[in-house]
């Protein structure tokens, strides 16, 4: 029996974010959402707990049902409590000062250590802060969980972890989840949505299966229309040589058979649609400028250490050339961050880098960082452009709609743009810095999987020489062409990202 049921259900704000949808969520659902940034997700989660009125159709829920609704952000209200004190607010009144040993239960099956307990959620991670979120619903003992995008901010440890929990829930409970994580959905989910703005798409299948069981469909749909407007062409063809020929010969049943086949080739268009096209929510394009240096960085067994001194792990020796794409694997606090920042100084400020780590003189840096550090939130996009790469104005402004920002966002603060908006601009930034070398961490955090796929097949396409860190398995296994892991102090190379991936998913952090 269904717990929710949506009819018909439409949004539209400004355009339509998707129209006519028909859905139901039953018990043992795992269903996963997918499209791009800004196209309703989490717009259509809101509706689903009722914080949001849909433009049409019609949303049934059974009786008393509870759903639990795990937001992308902390609300203000809770951001300078403690992790502990945040879950146990979520409780009604009476039940907090009687049953607060719930809090305590969910937060071992969350596996929160207990000093991180009482630290205030302003102190703790992204991460840690999405487990609070994550804790403060399922205190309360919700019939069905909603989860908007559950893994951002998590390192690898605690998306297995939260796999592993997600997978061991009890089966009547109905799980959604909006995503761009595409290892994970295939990891959790066994429905899956692609909502569009038209002919939205639900498979009884995972993610990667439901793509191509939907790139199928796309193909079919883009063949069949066009196949039909060729049919169409022919039959107006058809229908011009008729007409000469009636009009030449004054035959009126040639006259007749011209209009009819006209008719049959304006039902045809009018019955033909084209094939879904994703609206992009903004180009990523990369450059490479080259060079002819083979060998691009050298590791001379060079000792990685934190601030204070401390031995974290030696390079041993080891080299970077060109056309390597080189993923750094390690779970936190191993160094990998120190080891970027290394190489970083070693490009940008070699006179400033100690020996054992050297660069070739002819590299020019792409660096991007998780947090987007080179973009000033005061700062307005379009100035920064101009300013940074003496571009004129209207050139700034082309680039800038190509990278998906419209006039109005060019002129206001970066920090008033979305996490997709600001990875998108930063990827414009690589592009005109015109690196032949670029240097990137968590380069995939804030971008939709059109985008993902998007920076894959740049990278690939300019056969781009890199050093990435990066959370996401999907990404990973798709650009990485040689792999070093920080072991026992060391850094190894291994052949493949999967022992590695697997070890986290048994052991975790």
């Amino acid at each position: 029996m269904a717990l929710i049921n949506l009819r018909s259900l439409g949004v539209t704000l400004g355009a339509p974010l998707f129209s006519n949808l028909n859905l139901s969520v039953e018990p043992g659902d795992r269903l996963g959402i997918v499209a791009a940034n800004g196209r309703g997700k989490s717009t259509l989660l809101r509706a689903i707990t009722g914080a949001f009125e849909p433009t049409s159709g019609d949303i049934t829920r059974s009786r008393g049902l509870r759903v639990g609704h795990v937001e992308q952000d902390v609300p203000a209200s809770l951001i300078d409590m403690a992790f502990h004190d945040a879950v146990l607010a979520a409780l009604p009144a009476d039940q907090a000062e009687s049953e607060s040993w719930r809090v305590d239960i969910v937060l071992d099956d969350l596996d929160v250590p207990e000093e991180m307990r009482q630290r205030p959620l302003s102190k703790l991670s992204g991460g840690w802060q999405r487990l609070a979120l994550l804790a403060r619903v399922w205190v309360t003992e919700p019939d069905m969980l909603l989860l908007d995008e559950p893994t951002n901010h998590l390192d690898l440890a605690r998306i297995a972890q939260l796999e592993g929990w997600l997978n061991a829930l009890p089966r009547d409970v109905p799980v959604v989840i909006c995503s761009h994580d595409r290892a994970f959905l295939d990891a959790v989910t066994n429905r899956t949505l692609f909502l569009r703005p038209e002919n939205s798409q639900v498979f009884s299948l995972p993610y990667s299966r439901a793509r191509d069981a939907l790139d199928e469909i796309d193909a079919s749909e883009a063949r069949r229309f066009e196949k039909d407007m060729k049919t169409a062409q022919q039959l107006r063809r058809q229908a011009a040589k008729l007409n000469n020929i009636g009009i030449n010969s004054g035959s009126d049943l040639l006259v007749v058979k011209t209009k009819q086949l006209k008719e049959r080739a304006e039902r045809l268009e009018d019955a033909a649609r084209p094939a879904h096209q994703e609206r992009s929510a903004g180009a990523i394009r990369l450059a490479n400028r080259g060079t002819h240096a083979k060998v691009l960085v050298t590791f001379d067994d060079a000792p990685v250490t934190t601030p204070d001194g401390t031995l974290l792990f030696r390079t041993g020796k080891l080299w970077l050339r060109q056309g390597d794409r080189v993923v750094l694997l390690g779970r936190n606090g191993t160094g990998k961050t120190r080891l970027v920042n290394m190489v970083r100084q070693a490009i940008g400020a070699p006179e400033n880098a100690r020996d054992v780590v050297k660069a070739t003189p002819s590299l020019v840096l792409g660096y991007g960082d998780q947090g987007l550090s080179d973009l000033r939130d005061k700062d307005a996009p379009l100035s920064m452009l101009t300013r940074r790469f003496e571009l004129g104005e209207q050139r700034a402004r082309t680039l800038l709609a190509g990278a998906g920002l419209t006039v109005e966002m060019q002129g206001n603060p970066i920090g008033r743009l979305s996490g997709g908006q600001k990875a998108r601009l930063g990827m414009l930034v690589l592009r005109l810095t015109n690196p032949n070398f670029y240097l990137l961490d968590e380069p995939t955090n804030h971008l939709d999987i059109d985008g993902q796929e998007a920076l894959e097949d740049e990278l690939l396409k300019h056969e781009a020489s890199c050093l990435l860190v990066s959370h996401d398995r999907s990404f990973v296994r798709a650009v990485g062409n040689r792999f070093w892991l920080i072991e026992k102090k060391r850094l190894v190379e291994v052949e493949s990202p999967e022992g590695f991936f697997a070890d986290v998913a048994k052991n975790g952090a």
